[in-house]
């Protein structure tokens, strides 16, 4: 075995047969930016064998504070490419797949099926819960995180337990973003770290199992907290699915939830404008006989609308995120 892992390998817990299975797994990123830049890192440090990267965004300056893995001449280029070249340069002896591409409803299930655990590091509610959907119909751990400020937190989900959707079955109202709210690096960098952590936990088959539960930090005061959810229910209720754009037919009904000042021109031209609080108000009515199929730019107004019909007694409903 090479020196490169022999202070790890060392450990009981590990040892040879833990670094080959190590080297036999195949870990799928989705997000290469601050959590990823942890995350793929520390994967790639430790032997996985192979990683594959989904991201569609490029490099800016202002990723660099918290998304170390990048250089300034790194600026413009694709990160899942940018990304690859990095880990490649750090351990030559893992294979690094990059994928320049949003995940979606659409190519969700392809992506994953390879993959013996998923990491959600794309901090997007629709693609959590895409991952977390997949994930739960195929038995695939999936350790997903979110951070924003100064705290937030990390779990293992799916895999024979619950799912995603289980633990949080409703999304919140309102959040916000890293560019509105604000994120320090570090806080990404622990979060991501811990997420790593978690997969080679699982990888390795470590006891206790870091499977059903729950860590969450709040990095500015220091607190931290756990919980474990192995015993949470599905809901029993109709999902809210998210599906892709392709997938909108014309016998659809498209209400698209953004503003004409926020999107003056929605991609399906025959999408009724409509706010989600009028929809929330039921101010708005819908033939119930044809699918509705909300759309917004994050899938957050798409879900409240969506929650608002099904109180209604809506029952064909679907989401669309258009730019997450």
């Amino acid at each position: 075995m090479s020196d490169r892992y022999g202070r790890q390998s060392v450990l009981p817990e590990i040892g040879p047969a833990g670094q080959a299975r190590l080297a036999g797994a195949h870990v799928l990123v989705v997000g290469a930016g601050g959590l990823g830049c942890a995350v793929l890192p520390y994967l790639a440090a430790a032997g996985v064998g192979r990683l594959s990267i989904v991201d569609h965004d490029t490099v800016e300056e202002s990723n660099l504070h918290r998304q170390p893995l990048y250089r300034m001449s790194d600026l413009g280029a694709p990160k899942a490419l940018a990304a690859r070249a990095a880990l490649s340069a750090l351990n030559p002896g893992v294979a690094v797949a990059a994928r320049v591409e949003r995940l979606t409803p659409a190519n969700a299930s392809t992506l994953v099926a390879g993959a013996d655990v998923v990491v959600d590091a794309a901090d997007s509610f629709a693609v959590t819960y895409i991952l977390s959907d997949v994930c739960h119909g195929t038995g695939r751990v999936l350790v997903s995180a979110s951070v924003l400020g100064w705290s937030g937190y990390v779990g293992v989900f799916c895999g024979g337990g619950p799912s995603y959707r289980a633990v949080f079955p409703e999304l919140p109202r309102r959040t916000g973003s890293c560019a509105e709210s604000g994120v320090l690096g570090t806080a990404v960098g622990v979060m991501g770290t811990l997420q790593a952590h978690l997969v080679l936990a699982v990888l390795l088959d470590i006891t206790p199992s870091v499977r059903g539960r729950l860590l969450s930090l709040d990095l500015r005061t220091l607190h931290i907290g756990t919980i474990s959810f192995q015993g949470a229910a599905e809901p029993q209720e109709q999902p809210l699915p998210f599906i892709d754009a392709t997938e909108v037919t014309t016998d659809d009904v498209v209400v698209d939830l953004r503003s004409l000042a926020e999107a003056p021109v929605s991609p399906f031209a025959a999408a009724l404008r409509v706010d989600v609080e009028a929809l929330e108000g039921a101010h708005v009515r819908l033939p119930h006989e044809r699918r509705a199929v909300l759309c917004c730019r994050s899938g957050l107004r798409a879900w409240r609308a969506g929650r608002a019909l099904q109180a209604a007694g809506y029952q064909r409903l679907a989401l669309v995120a258009l730019n997450e």
